[in-house]
């Protein structure tokens, strides 16, 4: 071989090449169906906005009823329906997982056929079942109290049993996965130490089962913010009823639909950012590092910016 090959003396480190690597051109990529499918998009919106400013609407009526004093009562009363019956649901909820997964049969069973009910029917009929009970039970006696059915069931009560009862089902089997989440080893070791099994799950199994818990039960409050608009059949006055009877007098059926479809938008955004900040609370022990909140974000785009600005 005539090839000459350059031996490196020993115990002499070879010199490394410092020759820049070549620039690498970058070819973006190009994404026409994202830009045919915006355009789409902005097209059926733009089309649906001219259709809707033809359309025979006082639009002037829906920023002058946004504040009325009767959809502010309205709205209150939604809120509260609907906070009442989540909280009533959760109790039941909580209760009904427990027993469910006890090892009693009775329990278990009991736990079983009131999941099965309240969930096999729809919560329009549980609400007329229950502002319609004095059809069966004329009188309210219970020994020391007795009253009229009418005058015990009130339109509230009768939508806190209906909504409440019927979103106790739904919680129970929530609370039910997230407790069969944990590992038994901390059921196994709570009972090594000497706790009961009630603190057990008060103290261990619980805390450690609310990140399973925490989404699907916002989830399940927004959707009850939502279903709450049902209780006009038991006639509660809330937000939907509120607007109704406004626009049965001044005949403004759509102007008002409007209306209250703004302030629920409202109401299930502010609470779905406040379910945002309780599901990063309890991913806590779940996450490494929690991912930033929206406010984080923006202001680490700001400070991007200004860099780049300072940097030019």
């Amino acid at each position: 071989m005539n090839d000459k090959i350059d031996k490196v003396p020993s115990g002499v480190a070879p010199t490394p090449d410092r020759t820049p690597p070549a620039a690498i051109k970058a070819i973006p990529v190009r994404h026409y169906g994202r830009w045919i499918s915006a355009l789409v998009v902005v097209a059926v919106l733009a089309g649906l906005g001219y259709a809707f400013s033809q359309g025979n609407v006082r639009w002037a009526t829906v920023p002058e009823k946004l504040f009325d004093s009767s959809i502010l009562t309205g709205l209150w009363h939604t809120v509260l329906i609907s906070v009442a019956s989540m909280v009533l649901g959760l109790v039941l909820g909580v209760v009904f997982a427990v027993m469910r997964l006890s090892r009693n049969p009775v329990t278990g069973w009991v736990a079983w056929l009131y999941i099965w009910f309240f969930r096999g029917t729809p919560v329009y009929v549980q609400l007329l079942i229950w502002f319609n009970l004095a059809l069966i039970f004329p009188i309210f006696d219970i020994g020391f109290y007795r009253d009229e059915m009418t005058d015990v069931m009130t339109p509230f009560l009768a939508a806190l049993l209906g909504l409440g009862l019927n979103e106790g089902a739904y919680m129970a089997e929530i609370v039910r996965a997230g407790i069969q989440s944990v590992d038994e080893g901390q059921t196994e070791a709570s009972h090594a130490l000497g706790m009961t099994q009630a603190k057990t799950m008060r103290r261990v199994v619980l805390p450690q089962a609310m990140r399973v818990i925490i989404p699907p039960t916002g989830n399940e409050f927004i959707n009850m913010l939502k279903t709450s608009s049902l209780v006009v059949a038991v006639q509660y006055q809330d937000l939907l009823r509120s607007a109704q009877d406004i626009a049965s007098t001044s005949f403004a059926v759509m102007e008002m639909l409007f209306v209250a479809s703004i302030w629920y938008l409202a109401l299930t955004s502010v609470f779905s950012v406040g379910q945002y900040y309780l599901e990063r609370r309890y991913a806590r022990g779940a996450l490494r590092s929690l991912p930033p909140t929206p406010l984080q974000r923006l202001r680490a785009n700001l400070n991007m910016l200004r860099r780049s600005e300072v940097a030019k």
